[in-house]
């Protein structure tokens, strides 16, 4: 990603700039390294500038921690310039299952990056939408796990994604006639949106109780714009949101995306990067409450990198969880570190 040495101004529009030299002044030793980890939750791309390909990726997995197998999740790279336009993103679920391909091989380590794919194809196609979905099914080699359509918006214009969706998207018909064909064709839906949003989902998830829904980054609560300096009222209403959509069965939550932008924490202001000890610290609210409500067989750390590798490290940031979940029971642990996600997205978690 994008290299800027000047700690007050690492932040983008879209995501805090990577400083590999600023990160590397915090080491940790690895916390628990037999503990196996599915990270459900990653990107790879290669834009001007700004890469994040394999080889980036296998140095984060590879820092000691026991990562088995990852899943990547769309972030419109390598879209396809030619051709219909409802079939431009498959160039990413062919771009990622090349990378899978030779991840697979063994040839390059024991972690088997890309083992399932999330795609994007645009539900408000209606029942259109099969032949994108079907495309991207087939491109995968039986790695396609789901879609991510991101409908993370908000009226004070705040900069959240760059995929600038329309406000109530989840609402429209004509995405919901899309969203039909998902549980029909064994396919799951990622869920990008913000904390004000969650009363959407909850609407979208008692409407479609047998699709498999997965909240990322815990409903995305809010600390910049207006919510800025008022974290405990954004904690107090996020909170309310999570209860009521932990009451739907079909949704699961990933635990992460705390290190965004989007979360006002300071982290990458700071002269020196964080140690696990404040992440943990700082995240514990959120993390207790996601546990509490959707219960560890529901919900999954990711480590949503390498947007989040703005403020601290792969190694930090899962010591930061494993800190956080060091009262929960054995299985607890194996459902949060690995056992959900290979649940939800169908995945060997034996697999090395």
């Amino acid at each position: 990603m994008t290299t800027n040495n000047s700690p007050a101004s690492r932040e983008s529009n879209d995501f805090i700039a990577l400083n590999p030299q600023w990160l590397a002044l915090r080491t940790e030793a690895v916390l628990a390294p037999d503990q196996p980890i599915v990270d459900p939750h990653h990107h790879l791309w290669d834009h001007d500038g700004d890469r994040y390909l394999m080889p980036e990726l296998l140095l984060d997995t590879g820092g000691g921690h026991k990562v088995l197998s990852t899943v990547f999740v769309e972030c419109r790279a390598m879209y396809r310039v030619d051709g219909p336009e409802e079939l431009k993103s498959l160039g990413e679920t062919e771009f990622v299952n090349g990378i899978a391909a030779m991840s697979a091989s063994g040839a390059y380590g024991p972690t088997r990056i890309g083992a399932g794919i999330v795609g994007n194809v645009d539900l408000r196609l209606g029942a259109r939408a099969e032949i994108p979905l079907q495309a991207h099914i087939s491109a995968a080699g039986g790695r396609f796990r789901g879609i991510r359509r991101g409908s993370a918006w908000h009226p004070a214009g705040l900069k959240v994604t760059s995929a600038n969706p329309p406000p109530g998207l989840l609402m429209q018909p004509d995405f919901r006639l899309g969203f039909a064909l998902l549980a029909r064709l064994g396919l799951s839906f990622d869920a990008w949106l913000v904390h004000t949003q969650i009363d959407e989902i909850i609407d979208l998830a008692r409407a479609f109780p047998d699709t498999t829904i997965v909240l990322d980054h815990v409903g995305g609560p809010l600390g910049i714009g207006p919510y800025a300096g008022k974290r405990d009222e954004v904690f107090t209403v996020w909170r309310q949101s999570i209860r009521q959509l932990a009451s739907c069965a079909n949704v699961c939550v990933k635990i992460g995306g705390l290190g965004m932008h989007t979360m006002g924490l300071d982290f990458h202001t700071r002269d020196l990067p964080p140690s696990s000890e404040e992440l943990a610290q700082a995240w514990k609210p959120y993390v207790e409450t996601a546990i509490e409500c959707f219960g560890a067989k529901r919900a999954m750390f990711e480590s949503n990198f390498p947007v989040d590798k703005g403020s601290c490290s792969y190694t930090t940031l899962w010591n930061a969880f494993k800190r956080l979940s060091a009262g929960c029971s054995a299985d607890d642990k194996t459902a949060l570190f690995s056992g959900t996600a290979s649940q939800v997205y169908r995945l060997d978690a034996t697999a090395a």
